[in-house]
């Protein structure tokens, strides 16, 4: 049996992001507590094949390198793209305002093998995070992730999620793929005033459909 190559973090830490995205990409009022071309991109294999390593992949493939910028043409988005890391209690660092998007630095960079992880606000002590329609991107649009190499990678949607934040299914968002994906991770859904937080998160997952030099 060919084995796929998988993209997985320890339990611990997918839980700890998890968590970490349930409680804060959606803080509303209160300071959330919870990057011609400069470089060939690999060219995968086809699906029935592997790429050198005994690893099966599918699509193109681009060496790591991380995202600068992210532009989002269908919602107008284009916005500065920024490190989180991993809280003292090993949760997930959040953007620190409202306009920022987060790559998770513990996950693959866009256009690598496995999911990319970006985050955003839905709303940040009252004013509309970059990923405040977030929800209405559908298959086909574009996300295209400016990285520090000078390549844009161009992703497509595949579809949009929205999950009760104790049901997000880890799995699906920070597991095992064979091609270069991506996952942008906001709040939604009904905002409870007890908590000060969203009910649900909304999940983007995009593929890499292309490449382009710069932005």
């Amino acid at each position: 049996m060919t084995r796929t190559r998988v993209y997985a973090p320890t339990i611990a830490a997918v839980l700890a992001v998890v968590g970490a995205v349930a409680l804060a990409i959606g803080h509303h009022d209160q300071p959330a507590p919870e990057p011609p071309l400069s470089g060939s991109p690999t060219a995968a294999p086809s699906a029935a094949s592997t790429n050198g390593q005994g690893v099966l992949t599918r699509g193109t493939l681009l060496p790591t390198s991380i995202p600068t910028r992210i532009r989002i043409p269908a919602l107008h988005v284009d916005e500065a793209v920024t490190g989180l890391g991993q809280n003292p209690d090993g949760s997930m660092q959040v953007p620190a305002d409202a306009r920022t998007v987060g790559w998770y630095t513990k996950a693959p960079t866009p256009g690598s093998l496995g999911p990319a992880v970006l985050a955003g606000h839905v709303n940040y002590h009252g004013a509309d995070g970059t990923f405040a329609r977030l929800s209405a991107l559908r298959p086909g649009d574009q996300v295209r992730v400016t990285r520090q190499d000078g390549i844009t990678a161009v992703f497509a949607v595949s579809h949009v999620d929205r999950y009760a934040k104790d049901r997000l299914p880890a799995d699906a968002i920070y597991g095992a793929i064979d091609h270069a994906g991506l996952r942008l991770i906001t709040c939604g859904g009904d905002f409870d005033n007890h908590t000060l937080h969203y009910v649900d998160n909304i999940v983007v997952y995009a593929e890499l459909h292309t490449t382009a030099a710069g932005s």
